[in-house]
């Protein structure tokens, strides 16, 4: 009777440290930038698509820089917003091939998830936006292995809920601080009126929007992983 129990927990003991280390504290994952710096980055998973020229006037508009990462099924449905992602200024990394947790890949399949980016000849680092955020036991090892930076956040838009794009860009707004990075989607109709708001509120507070890596974008430390815990699971 107790065999069985025992064995689900050794498989499952692997995979929740891998979430609560990986995921939710981040050690060792890029997080936000410098905190005395008066800049910011916004980024958007999931696309490209449909909405990526609304989001692309929207930025423009304000003048400001995003990171984009993109899954490979959406570059390959829409080739052509790559290279106008590229052409405005923004940054292009990877979101993997599977918009699915790392824990439901098999370890073949996850090390072709990590591995694969838009533009593999880019020189400088490729980052890595796992979905979700979520880890496996090997998603370190396997980022590590093809040369991957996995690339976090701080602050998230909330833009795949319900609530109203006002609210939205309020709520964000309340938790920004110098270095952020802000997680919007590349997809949900509310999010190019977030953004239009959430800029021009960033505007206002004196913070300019650049690519993650311009921030530049830090390796979350134990006390940073720590304090992202409390955040967690404290609200």
């Amino acid at each position: 009777m107790n065999r069985p129990l025992t064995w689900a927990a050794r498989l499952l003991l692997p995979a929740l440290l891998a979430e609560v280390l990986g995921r939710a504290a981040g050690w060792g994952a890029l997080g936000h930038g410098p905190r005395d710096r008066w800049r910011v980055a916004v980024t958007f998973d999931d696309g490209p698509s449909e909405r990526t020229p609304e989001l692309l006037s929207v930025l423009a508009r304000h003048g400001a820089r995003g990171t984009f990462f993109v899954t490979r099924p959406a570059a390959q449905a829409h080739p052509e917003r790559l290279t106008e992602i590229e052409a405005a200024g923004h940054a292009l990394d990877a979101h993997g091939i599977w918009h699915r947790h790392a824990l439901t890949l098999t370890p073949w399949q996850e090390w072709a998830q990590v591995a694969w980016h838009p533009r593999p000849d880019r020189p400088g680092a490729h980052l890595y936006r796992p979905p979700y955020g979520g880890h496996s036991p090997l998603t370190r090892l396997l980022a590590r292995l093809s040369g991957r930076q996995v690339a976090l956040w701080d602050t998230e838009g909330r833009d795949w809920t319900a609530v109203d794009a006002a609210a939205l860009a309020a709520q964000t707004l309340a938790r920004v601080q110098p270095g952020s990075v802000i997680l919007l989607h590349d997809g949900p109709a509310v999010t190019p009126a977030v953004l239009d708001a959430l800029l021009g509120g960033l505007r206002d507070r004196g913070l300019a929007v650049v690519p993650m890596h311009e921030l530049p974008a830090q390796r979350i430390t134990l006390l940073g992983g720590l304090r992202r815990l409390l955040d967690s699971y404290g609200g």
